[in-house]
């Protein structure tokens, strides 16, 4: 099949250029085949050294099959011209070339680079179209020189090794120059070139051509050449093995054809056989040497390109070497790593390279640990310090780096600073919740309005009261004042719900109660959806989870938001909006917002969460609303999932893993609710600094009864007083005030007088700045929210100068121990 193939491809390409390469490869196959049965040792039709295979083979790779008629003919002709009969010059030259081309259908099979650059290639064309295809002449030829009456049967197996050896040797000497002189290249090193080859012709000469050389001497000798054609391997690749081993074999064949070199007995036939076993030793191991030092150097180049590229990305990138099970050692690390942790690669180098990320979360260092232990990949972002003490938001990506055998060697790092990633992310992330508050500003006002209305009515009714006078005029005006009061409470809750949503940053992750973080999302929005849907609350047993409480109320507001968006106004009786709370059958905590309203469609629901993707009209919406309530949702380990039937409404449901601990732990010893009943009442010396003057005036009022009161509306005037030698039982600090604010006055306090540090009770009316919210959450001392309630605040008094009174008893009995030391 392969013949027939061959021949209808080779008709259809007989044309001019084809015909012309097919006669100069049939008039060089026969004129190297001429030489080639010059030497032939077995019936004057077989050779030992036979370089037609390798023109033939060397032809056929490099301009294809179809050009085997040329090889067939000139094939056909050198046997003919040995005088055998005509049949038997057929089979020879079919036998020869059949050998030839099953080898260059090998090596393309095989996918062989004609330039022999790779192990792989000079095994192809040694084991393969050597060794193997080569059987095929080898048995072809004996055998119709048998069939034919030229051969003796008693001499088949001895032509059989000679013909093999003779095409292995064309294989392995002639047909390598021939392929790589296709892609003619000026060596580099010219002068080194030709200084090499001049030296490796001499050597050899003087080994096979001189007849006075010792036969021991001339055997050591011979092994002089395998260095010699290793060299030219190393130094200039497969062309200055190819051009070493050639050289050589034409030196040695002709100087054991003519009797003399090492390998030179008197019998010509076994001599050059001994002798191409050399030539085949020395063709074989220079190739491979040029091979594997190709492979080595391209090898090197990617590495410095790789090299090269590590250290020119943005990214920084380390490269830790694997000593133990999850124990590194960076072995490298780039420029951009360094700048990016603010230190220079040297330094990185050497060390552990889990310590550059500090202190961690423990559930990180976990998957970290396991991602190491097991091998595997892993991607997390985490924050990781610089030198200067900042701290950036980085990606980062860990990938292992199998050895041949398969166990990690090494880990690969790459970190992405997306410190300004976090913070836009914050950034929108604020905007959305502003903007969902925006949406309800007009009801938010009215449900403030209301009770603020009847609050002034009320303080109104009871100052005409009092002008009055009289008994019943104190009693009206008892009656207007305590009215206010409940005006002012819900005021009070109105604006707690409010700070809910409006808590900046992120916060630490504590139990939450979702039943208790529906109530508020739901008075906020009420007023808003009354005109719209009737709005049902439906709770049901659900266990705490763990999360930050602002992010879960903007999500929950969020869903409550595009519920009420969702419903037409005008019919309330005939719509609604369900809260329901509840636990699904996994154990996790489940929040359903369900509405009435127009539903989604199957092609806005495959969208719905991608950023800035929205239906409503241009200025109405930023289509962040329902992604970044997934985003905050997933953060929290949970799901955020949707159902909808056009026309009938939609369910969103929140999931989210229940805490693995259900009792609350106070982070702090200190509590920061309403403080425990005072057991003593005694009085007590009391400094109020509050920017606010009215708030400090009103609370001088209300504790002067009581206390000695010494007012201030200013931090540095505080810090006046008590550097003029003024001490006070209890300072109440605001937080938030201009110039000296009540963090940076605790902190002088501490150097000026450390006893006062523990006196101070602050007041906040909420932490707007990162600086302030990381000092709420480590000061020790009692912080109160306001509006702060009188029994509250009285309390707190009275606590503190206990806790004061308290210390003083303990501190009596030491010193009286140390004193009866002294004396």
């Amino acid at each position: 099949m392969v013949i027939i193939g061959l021949l209808r491809a080779s008709a259809r390409a007989l044309r001019g250029r084809h015909l012309f390469e097919m006669l100069v490869l049939a008039g060089v196959y026969l004129a190297v085949a001429r030489l080639g049965l010059s030497l032939s040792t077995v019936g004057g039709n077989v050779s030992p050294v036979w370089p037609p295979t390798g023109v033939a083979l060397a032809a056929l790779v490099l301009r294809g099959p179809l050009l085997w008629p040329g090889i067939y003919l000139g094939a056909f002709l050198a046997t003919a011209s040995t005088g055998v009969p005509l049949s038997v010059a057929l089979g020879v030259a079919t036998g020869n070339t059949l050998a030839t081309v099953l080898g260059a259908l090998l090596t393309r099979r095989l996918r062989m680079d004609a330039d022999l650059s790779r192990i792989r290639d000079v095994v192809v064309l040694c084991v393969g179209a050597g060794a193997v295809c080569t059987g095929v002449s080898s048995l072809v030829g004996p055998l119709c020189l048998l069939l034919g009456g030229v051969l003796p049967a008693e001499i088949l197996g001895r032509a059989v090794w000679v013909w093999w050896v003779g095409d292995l040797m064309g294989v392995l000497v002639v047909a390598p120059p021939l392929l790589l002189l296709s892609r003619p290249t000026w060596p580099h090193r010219a002068g080194e070139a030709l200084a090499l080859a001049g030296l490796t012709t001499v050597l050899g000469a003087s080994i096979f051509l001189f007849r006075n050389l010792q036969p021991g001497f001339a055997h050591a000798a011979s092994f002089l050449l395998f260095p010699m054609s290793a060299l030219a391997a190393l130094r200039f690749g497969p062309r200055g093995a190819a051009a070493a081993t050639l050289a050589i074999s034409m030196v040695a064949i002709t100087g054991t054809v003519r009797g003399q070199g090492p390998f030179s007995s008197g019998n010509v036939e076994q001599d050059l056989l001994v002798l191409q076993l050399f030539v085949v030793v020395n063709a074989v191991t220079g190739q491979l040497l040029a091979a594997a030092s190709e492979e080595r150097r391209r090898a090197v180049e990617k590495l410095q390109l790789l090299a090269t590229t590590v250290r020119g990305v943005h990214e920084g990138v380390f490269i830790a070497e694997v000593e133990g099970p999850g124990k590194l050692r960076t072995v490298f690390a780039n420029e951009a790593l360094g700048l990016l942790l603010g230190r220079s690669p040297e330094e990185l180098v050497e060390q552990d390279p889990c310590k550059l990320y500090g202190d961690q979360d423990p559930r990180l260092c976990q998957r970290l640990n396991a991602a190491l232990v097991a091998g595997e990949s892993l991607c997390v972002e985490t924050t990781v310090p610089r030198k200067d003490g900042r701290v950036i938001s980085t990606e980062v990506l860990l990938s292992p780096v199998r050895a041949t055998g398969g166990d990690v060697s090494h880990f690969v790092a790459t970190h992405r600073d997306i410190t300004a990633t976090k913070e836009l992310q914050a950034r929108l992330v604020a905007a959305e919740r502003v903007a969902a508050v925006g949406t309800l500003a007009a009801g938010v006002g009215h449900e403030i309005n209301n009770p603020l209305a009847y609050l002034v009515l009320n303080l109104e009714s009871a100052t005409r009261a009092l002008t009055e006078g009289g008994m019943l005029g104190q009693r009206d005006a008892q009656v207007s004042v305590r009215s206010a009061l409940e005006g002012a409470e819900r005021i009070r809750l109105i604006v707690r719900d409010l700070q809910v949503f409006s808590r900046q940053g992120d916060q630490d992750r504590t139990l939450v109660d979702l039943n208790a973080l529906v109530p508020p999302a739901v008075r906020i929005i009420s007023h808003a959806l009354r005109h719209r849907a009737r709005l049902v609350e439906e709770f049901g047993p659900v266990p705490k989870v763990l999360g930050s409480e602002a992010r879960l109320g903007q999500v929950l507001l969020n869903l409550l938001v595009n519920a009420m968006q969702a419903v037409p106004e005008g019919n309330p009786s005939l719509h609604e909006v369900r809260v329901r709370t509840s636990t699904d059958v996994t154990g996790r905590a489940r929040v359903d917002v369900v509405d009435t309203g127009m539903g989604i469609s199957s092609q806005v629901m495959s969208r719905i969460f991608e950023p800035f993707f929205t239906t409503k009209p241009t200025g109405e919406g930023t289509g962040l609303g329902l992604a970044i309530c997934q985003q905050i949702v997933r953060t929290h380990g949970g799901e955020l999932e949707v159902r909808s039937e056009e026309g009938k409404g939609s369910i969103f449901t929140m999931l989210l893993p229940a805490a693995p601990v259900q009792v609350e732990v106070p982070p702090r010893p200190v509590a920061r609710g309403k403080p425990v009943v005072p057991s003593t009442g005694r009085r007590g010396r009391v400094l109020v600094v509050d920017d606010e003057p009215r708030l400090a005036q009103s609370m001088r009022l209300l504790l002067e009864p009581y206390h000695d009161v010494v007012m201030t509306t200013r931090g540095s005037e505080a810090l006046a007083l008590v550097s003029a030698g003024h001490r006070f039982d209890v300072i109440l600090c605001d937080l938030q005030m201009p110039e000296v604010d009540g963090a940076t006055l605790y902190r002088r306090l501490g150097v000026m007088a450390p006893e006062l540090t523990r006196r101070v009770v602050f007041i906040s009316g909420g932490a707007y700045t990162a600086e302030m919210r990381d000092f709420i959450e480590t000061v020790p001392n009692v912080v109160l929210e306001k509006p702060v309630r009188p029994e509250v605040l009285m309390a707190s008094v009275d606590a503190a100068l206990d806790a004061l009174d308290a210390q003083a008893e303990d501190d009596e009995p030491t010193v009286a121990r140390v004193s009866g030391a002294r004396h």
